[in-house]
């Protein structure tokens, strides 16, 4: 078997001498995959097997970084010690793939000299050294580059609407992530990447700042943060331990503005991360904006869900002591006893070491790039602790708490800020027969509940939260107009 990389990011695989050419060759991750053309000709037979794919109806992208399998006809192909050219590489603008003979591994497209300690400790010291202008532009990240999602993804929307001459670098971990028309992805570590967060005005992001972050003068960072507090949060997490209030404190302290979804999270956040003296804006959350305006029919046809199926959106939060999503739910027996196509949606946290959930009538959207447009294609919400909760109530829809794990994750994991089962806006269950019959039977009143949360927690979640944000960056003079 020999194997070439071709450029565009094409793989080619041939094979002499082993009968019958296979009806499918295909390239297959955890939460990715492609198939391959096959031809015969001569002796043997040719696979050809791009990179790139299209996920969710979104442009053609590199595959995500990861470690692939190569699949003939259904069966893993296994490692041939004979082939003498079995560990073959390629380094191209896209990413960097290499084939031991058994896996292939797609790598982000740094440079290998940059991505070896010493290189990356060269651009490190280059960006600490940067004395240059700053450019009028702003940097956005959202969960460390794995998405150009949430409340940065809404802000660059209103940005490039309202003041296109403002320059919008994306932070990605690689280019498999699609970003906002007119922004430039800068993947994360490559020279661009320091260089972008080095110059620009403005830095937007939902999450700690990684890597040596040195403020240049003039320089903002604006912390959306990614969701209303219901577990305790850095310095209030169960537990004292001196090293991680250190980091909190330095953390914070990277901080120049802070963006809360509503009073109670303005509250808690400060005190969490000793967030003090410094600007707090209560604006609501500019992700949810798209829950007024999106197009429902557009987000059902992007998963090939059909406008008349009901839909469940599974969206649970990451637990402490796994990598992986929670798997207490058997999801096609759910999808089976409720009729409902069921969307499985895991934590941030666990795009990377997960992979997808299969089964009939279940879509695994943890790595769909917009929340807000899979809550737009649900009919109800099932969670357990995620701040998906104060999102989703916008949509006036109902939600389920399945929350099996209740008193261990609130005694020992997290700790909650307020008591979950007294103000939940829906039913609270522990196994999965009570999570069919809440939804299947709706029996129980929660309308007073549900207004009660909205008027806590969605006062500001009226569609214009991101106008307010970018009205207060514009008036403030972190960025330019022109």
């Amino acid at each position: 078997m020999r194997v070439e990389f071709h450029g565009g990011d094409l793989l080619t695989m041939t094979v002499s001498d082993v009968g019958e050419a296979p009806a499918a060759v295909e390239v297959v991750g955890p939460r990715a995959g492609v198939r391959g053309e096959v031809s015969v000709g001569g002796d043997g037979w040719m696979a050809r097997i791009p990179l790139h794919t299209s996920r969710w109806g979104g442009a053609v992208l590199p595959l995500p970084a990861g470690s692939y399998a190569l699949v003939v006809d259904g069966a893993a192909a296994r490692r041939d010690e004979r082939a003498a050219d079995a560990a073959v590489s390629m380094h191209a603008p896209s990413l960097r793939a290499s084939w031991d003979g058994a896996r292939l591994a797609i790598a982000p497209p740094v440079d290998p000299a940059l991505d070896s300690e010493e290189g990356r400790r060269a651009l490190e010291q280059r960006y600490v050294a940067y004395r240059g202008p700053l450019e009028n532009a702003v940097f956005f990240e959202s969960f460390y580059g794995r998405s150009a999602s949430d409340n940065p993804r809404a802000i660059d929307r209103e940005l490039a609407r309202v003041a296109p001459a403002v320059t919008r670098y994306w932070s990605v971990a690689d280019l498999s992530v699609a970003v906002p028309e007119g922004a430039i992805a800068v993947v994360d570590g490559s020279p661009e990447w320091w260089q972008a967060r080095a110059a620009a005005r403005l830095l937007v992001v939902n999450d700690w700042l990684r890597r040596r972050f040195v403020r240049k003068p003039g320089q903002v960072v604006l912390q959306t943060w990614h969701g209303t507090p219901l577990k305790r949060l850095a310095l209030h997490r169960p537990g004292f331990d001196p090293r991680r209030a250190l980091a909190v404190f330095r953390e914070s302290r990277r901080w120049d503005i802070l963006l809360a979804q509503n009073p109670y999270s303005a509250r808690v956040l400060r005190a969490a991360y000793a967030f003090r003296r410094k600007p707090v804006w209560v604006e609501g959350y500019p992700r949810t904006d798209e829950l007024h305006t999106g197009d429902r029919d557009a987000a059902r046809a992007a998963l090939g869900v059909g406008p008349d199926e009901r839909v469940l959106l599974y969206a649970p939060t990451w637990r402490d002591d796994r990598e992986t999503i929670v798997d207490f739910l058997d999801l096609p027996a759910l999808a089976e006893a409720t009729g409902a196509v069921v969307l499985v949606r895991g934590h941030s946290r666990t795009l990377a070491p997960g992979a997808d959930e299969r089964g009939a009538r279940v879509i695994d959207v943890t790595s769909h790039p917009d929340l807000a447009a899979l809550q737009l294609a649900s009919d109800a919400l099932i969670t357990d602790y995620s701040s998906v909760m104060f999102d989703y109530t916008v949509t006036g829809r109902p939600l389920y708490f399945f929350a099996p794990d209740l008193e261990h994750y609130r005694g020992e994991l997290r700790g909650f800020y307020f008591d979950l089962a007294e103000s939940a806006p829906g039913p609270i269950v522990r196994t999965q027969d009570e999570l069919v019959h809440a939804i299947t039977a709706d029996d129980a009143d929660y309308s007073e509940r549900y207004a009660e949360w909205r008027a806590r927690f969605n006062a500001r979640d009226d569609g214009h939260a991101a106008e307010r944000v970018v009205a207060r960056i514009l008036d403030q003079g972190l960025v330019s107009r022109d």
